[in-house]
């Protein structure tokens, strides 16, 4: 059994705050719980073959991404068990699917490491293993701030380096960084009622295959009040701005991968990128929760702030 290795703070008590976020975590399986002033806000969990967060939660207390397969009873449309929440994967990395990885044999994101936990952060180190090799290793950053008493933001850092060799990511749509929003914020489904928009204007299914600083997801939350939950591209990220794998069944994803799918061309290559083995990258994706409208949320003004930072 491959041991997995925790700094001592993980399993300590909570930092002593009653406010702001505050995290801890659990052995079996490893979860990292984060709070928000002392509540449930999400955790990091390792029970699948590629880890997750689940669930998001607004200001509100209302969840504002998918509940299925993590939880069941609330009449959630069960398609597509590998959308849990929030995470990251990818459809083709050296030909093995990470992304829909419920119908391959053994691709899996595997926690080798949790190396340390702040108090309003958390890092990992991550394996992404098929086919009997170590095709990328993953350090992962995850910060957390309150913007103010209706909105907070996850910060999202992965540096990704080929492990065992060259590690070839393949053009396609299925991937990358990834939230399923819950039913109320959909365009279809029995209870949706929500919109999509993004930072150029476009609206809806426009906003499909298209590139942009952000796309937001907005609408009643569960408790029928207005709620937003966006994801921001960093201008340091590869082929920024990024384009966007929005669906009206509640899939937002940004993809800097999957050209020839958004972009309607004929080359299924354009958008393969190969890293040579032991060279890295890095990503840096914000989520921004608002308890309100688009309007209140000022994404523009957040997603700027961000973009200023290294």
């Amino acid at each position: 059994m491959k041991r997995l290795i925790f700094p001592c703070l993980l399993f300590a008590s909570p930092l002593l705050a009653d406010e702001g976020f505050t995290i801890k975590g659990t052995s079996d399986p490893v979860m990292i719980h984060v709070e928000l002033d002392g509540k449930p806000y999400t955790t990091f969990r390792t029970d699948s073959r590629v880890p997750y967060c689940a669930p998001l939660m607004s200001a509100s207390g209302a969840v504002l991404s998918r509940r299925w397969p993590m939880e069941n009873g609330f009449k959630e449309d069960e398609d597509h068990p590998h959308h849990r929440s929030f995470w990251m994967s990818h459809g083709n990395v050296n030909g093995h699917d990470f992304w829909a990885w419920q119908f391959g044999k053994d691709p899996k994101i595997e926690l080798k490491k949790v190396v340390g936990i702040e108090k309003d952060s958390f890092t990992v180190d991550l394996a992404w293993t098929a086919g009997g090799a170590t095709h990328l290793t993953e350090t992962r950053t995850y910060g957390f701030k309150k913007i103010d008493a209706k909105t907070t933001m996850i910060d999202f850092t992965s540096k990704l380096t080929a492990a065992d060799g060259d590690a070839t990511f393949g053009d396609t749509k299925e991937g990358f960084f990834a939230i399923r929003v819950d039913r109320t914020l959909r365009q279809k489904g029995p209870v949706a009622k929500g919109s999509i928009a993004d930072s150029e204007g476009r609206k809806a299914g426009v906003t499909w295959g298209k590139r942009s600083n952000w796309v937001a997801f907005t609408g009643p939350d569960e408790k029928n009040e207005p709620a937003v939950i966006a994801v921001f591209d960093h201008p340091s990220n590869l082929r920024y701005p990024t384009w966007w794998h929005a669906r009206d069944y509640g899939l937002l994803a940004a993809n800097p991968f999957g050209i020839h799918d958004f972009e309607g061309k004929k080359d299924k290559t354009l958008g393969n990128l190969v890293l040579k083995k032991g060279e890295s990258m890095t990503f840096r994706y914000a989520v921004v929760l608002h308890h309100g409208s688009l309007e209140s949320s000022k994404l523009p003004e957040l997603w700027k702030d961000f973009s200023k930072n290294p």
